[in-house]
């Protein structure tokens, strides 16, 4: 597949990443054209798996922020950073396998939602949506062929690796342009339906169903017994229907940059408890 199709779909929100509309952003950042339509409508279902079909509307009056708050605290994640240190990660690579693991470990991205009508989405697990959906729409597949698919946590995905990017490179257990959330607790690719115990259809077509695609997937990656935040965490995401913020839910709970939560055990840092293999 060529890289500078893939890179395009990595690079087409850049305007949030820098705090402008999408009529306001620039064409190109350093030289690098960006911004651009993605083709087979990739972006518009990935939209549709996290905010409401239609006209939007201000879920919150008082934060009319690219800042994205945290489900976990309510609180902003970050100051809006637009220095070409923070940007190039995401934005210069000419190969997508490298976007792909940028956008999947960033910081910066999290912290920026990908409508600032919905100020809990997010930008960072919008993007690798869209670059998941169109991987697959360019290679035949349509909506409703593809799955979620839940794996065991990648060890090499703790916070104290870094830079993480690089690890997610390396490992054998990210998938370029698949893989949609790479943790020590669990990893999720979408992925072509393949029927088996791991993994569960999205549906007919494109909605806010992250829930009830958890709910159904025959085999969980988390061990819940023993582990009231692995229940916390399960029972959360069995109610969270976008899938952005159901996505940046996960990594926020997981790393718990804010320091709120106690450790994970053991069990579900490495492991699925037997659940998955």
């Amino acid at each position: 597949m060529s890289d500078e199709a893939l890179c395009r779909a990595y690079r087409h929100d850049v305007h949030k990443l820098r705090g402008r509309s999408h009529a306001s952003g620039f064409r190109s950042y350093r030289g690098v054209p960006i911004n651009e339509e993605v083709p087979f409508g990739a972006d518009a279902d990935a939209a549709l798996l996290s905010r409401p079909h239609g006209e939007p509307t201000q879920v919150l009056a008082n934060h009319v922020s690219p800042e994205r708050l945290s489900l976990l605290t309510g609180e902003p994640v970050r100051q809006l950073d637009t220095s070409s240190e923070v940007l190039d990660p995401l934005v210069m690579p000419s190969d997508a396998a490298e976007l792909h693991a940028a956008w999947l470990t960033s910081q910066t991205a999290a912290g920026i939602t990908e409508s600032v009508y919905y100020p809990y989405t997010s930008l960072k697990y919008h993007t690798l949506l869209v670059a998941a959906l169109y991987r697959w729409y360019r290679a035949g597949y349509t909506f409703d062929e593809l799955s979620i698919v839940a794996e065991r946590g990648d060890p090499d995905a703790k916070p104290e690796y870094e830079p993480l990017s690089d690890r997610a490179l390396a490992s054998d257990r990210v998938r370029a342009h698949e893989t949609i959330c790479w943790t020590p607790v669990m990893v999720l690719h979408l992925s072509p339906d393949k029927g088996d115990e791991q993994s569960v259809r999205l549906g007919n077509a494109p909605a806010r169903s992250f829930a009830d695609r958890w709910s159904q997937l025959p085999a969980h990656p988390l061990a819940v017994d023993g582990d009231r935040q692995a229940r916390i965490l399960d029972a959360q995401l069995r109610r969270i229907r976008s899938w952005s913020v159901a996505l940046q839910y996960i990594e926020d709970v997981v790393y718990d940059r804010a320091g709120v939560l106690p450790p994970w055990k053991a069990s579900n840092e490495t492991s699925t408890g037997g659940d998955v293999a």
